[in-house]
């Protein structure tokens, strides 16, 4: 029973894990790239407008999208290590 409830609290703390490192990767690239760091990324042009207005128009989304598809995959291996796969 006490390896059940450990195996169970390792899970949970990896999957925390993952989520956390995934809002921040959001965070940076929606709020660092899109907002704070706009001045800085004008100068780059890109597909005819500056990197920033990119980054907060298009980058942030295409970047959402990868994060939903980098966690399912990161889940599944997970699921898989503690044997929880499907």
């Amino acid at each position: 029973m006490a390896d059940n409830k450990s195996n169970a609290e390792a899970y949970w703390a990896a999957n925390i894990r993952l989520i956390a490192g995934c809002l921040v990767v959001w965070a940076l690239v929606s709020y660092g790239c899109a907002i704070l760091l706009r001045p800085l990324l004008a100068s780059i042009p890109i597909g005819g407008t500056d990197l920033g207005f990119w980054f907060a128009q298009q980058g942030s989304i295409l970047t959402f999208i990868g994060i939903i598809f980098f966690y399912a995959w990161k889940m599944n291996r997970l699921d898989k290590q503690f044997g929880l796969e499907e």
